[in-house]
């Protein structure tokens, strides 16, 4: 009993950095209809900006993230703009080659600017350990500070959407565009917030990834932000509340397909709850036939 409390508390943590990520990826798919698959390069920019704030400006915790979370919007608001916008009006499939692309170019160039090698993220926040049931169930300050900032920040989102004019703005885009813009609403400049916030979550995920594996390189953002993606999926992409559930939960499944099977079958079994998913109920767990998704 214990051990499985442990792999649940293991997959909580992982699953709140999923969370995280995929709830940029279904702010701008709820938007554009845009699968960003960027999104995990964004990510790892941030983490860079941060690892560099860190250790040639010796920032603290909060200035490293700030920085990280102003480097990731820069780029994400520029793919926008030059990547996505000028095919708008394009098929899915055009803006889907693209999103690949954009994703090659900053993995490839991630690797001519800061090297293969893999770096160690500095600790800059100590990190205790905390014990229960005589020992045998821990947890870390590391994983309280990831799960604590994942539902703050969760929360701040839907408060955003829900309850100020660009959340307004965003839900009335998402719905209709046309509509949205002879309303008075600028669908670009909407497109362009949306872009940020997300990718301001990114790098916020970015710098916990860093702190929970003390690792980083420029190909640490593809795997996390096609599991993200995956998460989106099986919760209902576009929808916050599918991202945040679909991350927890396969973050949770892939803690204990490790624990108790194998760590070698954890990728494999992810990747087969998207198929299943996709058979079986394509709109995600909590997905619905509707077109309004944020």
């Amino acid at each position: 009993m214990t051990e499985f409390i442990q792999q649940i508390l293991n997959g909580i943590s992982l699953g709140s950095i999923y969370a995280l990520i995929a709830l940029g990826y279904t702010m701008v798919y709820g938007i554009v209809q845009l699968i960003n698959f960027a999104h995990g390069e964004i990510l790892m920019v941030g983490t860079f900006a941060a690892f560099f704030a860190i250790t040639a400006y010796n920032a603290n915790f909060v200035l490293a993230i700030l920085i990280a979370m102003a480097a990731s919007v820069i780029l994400g608001v520029l793919i926008e703009r030059i990547a996505y916008k000028p095919l708008r009006k394009s098929s899915r499939l055009a803006v889907l080659i693209t999103a690949i692309g954009a994703s090659l170019l900053l993995q490839n160039g991630g690797l001519l600017v800061f090297g293969a090698d893999f770096q160690a993220f500095p600790r800059i926040i100590q990190n205790h350990q905390f014990k229960f049931f005589g020992g045998e169930v821990s947890v870390t300050s590391y994983q309280l500070l990831i799960f604590s900032v994942t539902l703050v920040m969760a929360i701040f989102l839907q408060y955003v959407v829900m309850k100020t004019k660009a959340g307004k703005a965003m839900r009335a885009v998402s719905w209709d565009k046309d509509a949205a813009s002879l309303m008075g609403i600028n669908v670009d400049t909407t497109i362009s917030i949306t872009f940020a916030i997300g990718s301001a979550f990114a790098a916020v995920a970015g710098v916990l990834l860093g702190l929970y594996y003390n690792t980083l390189y420029p190909l640490m953002g593809f795997m996390p932000g096609l599991k993200a993606f995956i998460a989106a999926v099986l919760g209902g992409i576009g929808l916050i509340p599918g991202a945040f559930a679909g991350g927890f939960l396969l973050g949770i499944v892939e803690a204990l397909v490790s624990g108790y099977w194998s760590s070698a079958w954890r990728d494999p079994f992810v990747f087969a709850i998207l198929i299943l998913i996709l058979i079986v109920k394509p709109s995600g767990l909590l997905g619905k036939d509707e077109r309004e998704k944020v």
